[in-house]
């Protein structure tokens, strides 16, 4: 056409061309166009050509150029009018330019676009990207006419801050003002549901997608498919799921909502069925979804492996998104492959923080404590930033170690580096560095820490009260408990489990006893296997076998191996060899391959000299294969290490 003149001649082929290029895309071609000197769209360039370009930079990605080009506009004389100052506001929402978005809200009141009801939605999308939901809020409540945009863009906007509760209360407004919920309300109030694990309200909105016919849109039918999952009803997720048409979002979602509930094998099995379908073009999250689903069996490694081709294929050896190789990191170390983890890890781009943090976990999940603190010190020396996250991956393989000055050099290392005794001190670093000291025995260090808290939660609290019971300081134990009480802090069951744990080991049966009451009269708590575990080790200890046999006998939940051990290890000491084979006899049921059990009931009849019972036992050990496994000892000398065996 521009080889014929036709460009030069006709402003209405121009004008078309030009739209076009700007609504498929191509911003190229369309700036070609507008600032051709041979075209006709020079000489004419009026507020809907302008308009045009502008959205189509804003469409593009390119806000900044948008509102370069309205400066332009302006030098040539065009007036803005109600579809301008939407596009503008657009392009400072996604930029964050509050300022400027509050100019171009002066100019668009000038001009008397002020009460254009599309304007106005475009001025509240712009204030809550600009985190101004009081303005928002205010412009909001006084529009004349509010259409369901209006109320749609009010939901999204405080979903995005998480103001739920607010989200919320608009959605029940719009209802009471007659508004009709489209597609778009839904995909927004969904989430807050899932958010708030308000399954009862999902389920309503869930009815009022069917009563409307908005069952069919995918969007909708992917978010119901999230808040189902996210609420915890995966039954609810499924039926939606197999009952429409799918794409990648389904099934990342299906599978994600598995893996999230608890449900490692029907996410794995799904995520293989997924991968049997070619046409579904997977996406970074969906590849991420798929390697957490790996549930670490030895048949999901195959699994993982082919999703890493897969992740190869789309992405390339060494441009994988960071969030892939995270996940594939993650993946083999969960399948127990630190050799590979690490393979994966050295074709990471290094500069990144989080793929080391998942290798110093990785390391650390597989028992690799050494190897995790020397992946750490090779991070510093190549200057790669730390964060919280690094410390909190870290601080469990200094736990493995429990060496002493291993701790003193990480401690130095988080004060100099501002991670403790600082503005910025985490709370969970600083109660992990507190559970090092009292690991390592050193419980002055760990008490100069908790002192040091300026906030104290019942993780802290918990962590001084286990440390104290472990090393057999059950009366401070017991009193830590209390002041945590008198200083506004509920228990949890962990902290419970740790103070009954205290007094098991200093042999403070009463003090125990109160604890294990209290939990249902004070605290309102069903009493959990740890618990239970907990009472029999006490009363056991105490000699009261027979007491701790009753309680056994009466639990209202099924009884594991803790608590027969307790019972077992109980009877070893006292040399009851009645209960003891009782409690034996369901250990040999519960765990057949643990040696331990076989060696301390055939202690107990050697105590009372049953020679015939122990070679009994020895016979079952030979039968079933079993031996008992030495044991051995790590002593600190120094800083040295050195393991003497059995």
């Amino acid at each position: 056409m521009a080889t014929c003149g036709l460009l030069s001649q006709t402003p209405i082929l121009c004008s078309k061309l030009l739209s076009m290029y700007a609504i498929c895309g191509d911003i190229t071609h369309a700036r070609l166009l507008f600032d051709d000197d041979d075209s006709f769209i020079l000489k004419t360039k009026n507020t809907f050509l302008w308009n045009f370009m502008i959205r189509g930079y804003v469409d593009f990605g390119a806000p900044g150029t948008a509102l370069s080009l309205y400066d332009e506009m302006l030098l040539w004389g065009q007036k803005p009018d109600n579809l301008t100052f939407p596009f503008l506001l657009k392009a400072c929402g996604d930029l964050s330019l509050l300022q400027l978005g509050m100019q171009i809200h002066g100019q668009a009141v000038i001009s008397g676009y002020g009460s254009d009801s599309y304007v106005q939605n475009t001025l509240i999308s712009m204030y809550m990207n600009c985190d101004r939901r009081d303005a928002a809020s205010l412009l909001f409540a006084n529009m004349h006419e509010r259409t369901a945009v209006s109320w749609n863009t009010m939901i999204a906007g405080n979903l995005r801050h998480g103001s739920l509760g607010e989200a919320l209360t608009v959605f029940v407004q719009m209802q009471r003002a007659g508004e009709q919920p489209d597609a778009a309300t839904v995909v927004s109030i969904l989430p807050v549901c899932a958010h708030l694990r308000d399954l009862p309200r999902g389920r309503q909105i869930h009815g009022f997608i069917n009563i409307k016919g908005l069952g069919n849109c995918l969007r909708v039918r992917n978010s119901l498919i999230d808040t189902y999952a996210k609420c915890g009803s995966m039954e609810d997720a499924r039926k939606v799921f197999d009952d429409g048409e799918k794409d990648v979002v389904s099934w990342t979602a299906m599978i994600g909502g598995y893996d999230l509930n608890g449900n490692p094998g029907e996410a794995f099995l799904l995520s293989h069925k997924m991968l049997q379908f070619s046409e579904i073009k997977l996406t970074a999250i969906t590849i991420t979804t798929l390697l957490s689903a790996c549930p670490g069996w030895s048949s999901s490694l195959k699994h993982g492996k082919s999703v890493h081709r897969i992740a190869i294929r789309k992405y390339g050896e060494l441009q994988m998104d960071v969030i892939v190789e995270t996940a594939l990191i993650d993946m083999y170390a969960k399948c127990g492959q630190p050799d590979l983890c690490y393979k994966v890890f050295t074709n990471t781009s290094r500069r990144k923080t989080v793929p080391w943090n998942a290798v110093i976990s990785g390391y650390t999940h597989n028992g690799l404590a050494r190897e995790a603190v020397l992946i750490f010190k090779q991070m510093r020396a190549e200057a790669v930033p730390c964060n919280t996250s690094t410390i909190v991956c870290l601080l469990p393989a200094y736990a493995i170690l429990a060496n002493h000055w291993e701790v003193r050099n990480i401690h130095g290392y988080l004060v100099r580096s501002g991670f403790v005794f600082s503005e910025q001190s985490s709370l969970e670093i600083t109660t992990g560095l507190m559970h090092l000291y009292l690991k390592c025995g050193k419980l002055d260090s760990a008490n100069v820490l908790f002192a040091s808290l300026s906030k104290k939660d019942v993780v802290s609290w918990g962590a001084m009260i286990s440390g104290y019971g472990i090393h057999g300081r059950g009366r401070e134990a017991v009193q830590l408990f209390h002041q945590m009480i008198q200083s506004g802090i509920k228990p949890n069951e962990v902290t419970v489990t740790s103070a009954l744990c205290a007094c098991s080991h200093a042999g403070l049966v009463d003090e125990g006893i109160h604890f294990f009451r209290s939990l249902t009269e004070t605290y309102h708590m069903e009493p959990n296997l740890d618990h239970y575990s907990c009472i029999v080790d006490l009363l056991a200890r105490a000699g009261r076998l027979k007491e701790a046999y009753e309680l056994v006998s009466t639990m209202p939940i099924e009884h594991n191996q803790a608590v027969w051990g307790a019972l077992l290890g109980a009877c070893s000491l006292h040399k009851n060899v009645e209960l003891g084979e009782v409690a034996a006899k369901h250990l040999f049921e519960l765990e057949p391959e643990n040696p331990g059990n076989y060696v301390l009931l055939g202690n107990i009849y050697a105590a009372l000299g049953m020679w015939n019972h122990v070679e009994g036992v020895r016979a079952l050990m030979n039968e079933r294969g079993l031996s008992k496994t030495p044991g051995c000892s790590i002593i600190d000398v120094g800083n040295l290490l050195r393991v003497s065996n059995a």
